[in-house]
């Protein structure tokens, strides 16, 4: 099968992972009404098609927090990379160098910051507010001194979301010998993967908070830990906390509401990323596009302002953007990329993205996506 489309990249990693990953990272919580959402009002925007327009050159570059991105596209953070290919947070770091974009790691990727920086690189990271707040200072040094340029701090996470698929697959609550005959099982059914990423991909730690776990070596010993010393009592005033470690810009990941982002704004970041975890955390809630126009038109002229969840196409970056984005984050199509074929097959994805993103701005007459605006759709 040669993949056309993220949804075909999704199907080889269905048939290539284990299904407690491939359920793990396409899943969401609870009826996964949010996580539908996310795609359909996407898919539900009309754009504007124009015609007998002068589309000779096109601009794709922005420049955002410092930094040039070749497209209005990033990698966003996804947890435990490293399970869907081997070492799998630096293939998406290289793939993302080589497509001019920035790769985001996880607070809970496989990789340490370290093994990512090595890649040449320096990722933006992504910090969850843990209890420890030593750990969280001393985790702050590294990758500031490693050259980090962006934290992203996700504030949707006080709490994980209950995700039906993860009970139902035994990713999460099944017991010791239950976990190991599943994994067993799954070696044994999946060869190319267990060769890959079982066999040659150790260690299985989440690499950059592997120090402060004190029990248990398998993953989802560390997803206990996690959630464990998640901090439920965060508020806008632990940002102070978070500029005093940390002197470059601070995107603040996980804002749906207005007021939110207003309080960003005053809490001092630098940016915004509207989303609701790709559907992974509070079910029921708006999808991030129906969400973004409104903060976008509220606080666009005092912070830079993202978009994650349910992108998965350029023409779907080309909507976000018209609707307030300065660019997009996406998570599930880099994952699902990384479980089809690696490093090679993130940077076809990242390809196709930017093709599709041509052929929207050309059929609607945009020939510099600094300058795309409501006027692109059809409403």
């Amino acid at each position: 099968m040669r993949a056309a489309s993220v949804s075909d990249f999704r199907e080889l990693a269905r048939r290539r992972l284990p299904k407690i990953f491939f359920e793990y990272i396409d899943g969401g919580s609870y009826a996964e009404v949010t996580l539908k959402r996310n795609v359909e009002d996407l898919e539900a925007i009309a754009l504007r098609q124009r015609v007998m327009k002068d589309m000779t050159e096109l601009s794709m570059t922005v420049e955002t927090l410092g930094q040039t991105l070749a497209m209005p596209v990033g990698l966003a953070p996804v947890g435990m990379a490293g399970m869907y290919g081997r070492r799998g947070e630096t293939q998406a770091a290289r793939a993302a160098a080589a497509a001019g974009v920035p790769f985001c790691l996880s607070t809970v990727g496989v990789c340490s910051v370290e093994e990512v920086a090595r890649t040449g690189t320096p990722p933006w990271f992504q910090l969850y507010m843990l209890k420890d707040r030593g750990y969280m200072r001393e985790l702050l040094a590294r990758a500031h001194e490693l050259g980090s340029p962006v934290l992203v701090f996700t504030v949707d996470l006080p709490i994980p979301g209950a995700r039906y698929r993860d009970v139902r697959s035994g990713f999460t609550g099944a017991g010791k010998l239950e976990a190991v005959l599943n994994q067993a099982w799954d070696g044994i059914t999946h060869p190319a993967w267990t060769w890959d990423v079982f066999v040659h991909g150790r260690p299985h730690t989440l690499g950059s908070v592997a120090g402060a776990v004190q029990e248990g070596r398998r993953v989802t010993d560390f997803l206990v830990w996690i959630a464990r010393n998640f901090d439920r009592s965060v508020t806008w005033k632990d940002l102070d906390w978070v500029r005093e470690n940390w002197d470059r810009p601070i995107v603040v990941k996980g804002v749906l509401d207005v007021e939110d982002a207003r309080d960003a704004v005053r809490a001092g970041a630098q940016g915004v990323v509207v989303s609701n975890h790709g559907g992974r955390q509070l079910d029921g809630v708006k999808s991030s596009i129906a969400s973004l126009p409104r903060i976008a038109d509220a606080v666009g002229g005092e912070l830079e302002v993202f978009m994650d969840g349910g992108v998965r196409s350029g023409l779907d970056v080309l909507k976000a953007l018209a609707l307030g984005a300065k660019a997009c984050f996406v998570g599930r199509p880099w994952a699902y990329a990384l479980g089809a074929g690696g490093e090679a097959a993130i940077g076809k994805m990242l390809g196709l993205m930017r093709s599709e993103l041509a052929v929207a701005m050309i059929l609607t007459g945009c020939n510099d996506v600094r300058r795309a605006g409501r006027e692109l759709l059809d409403i």
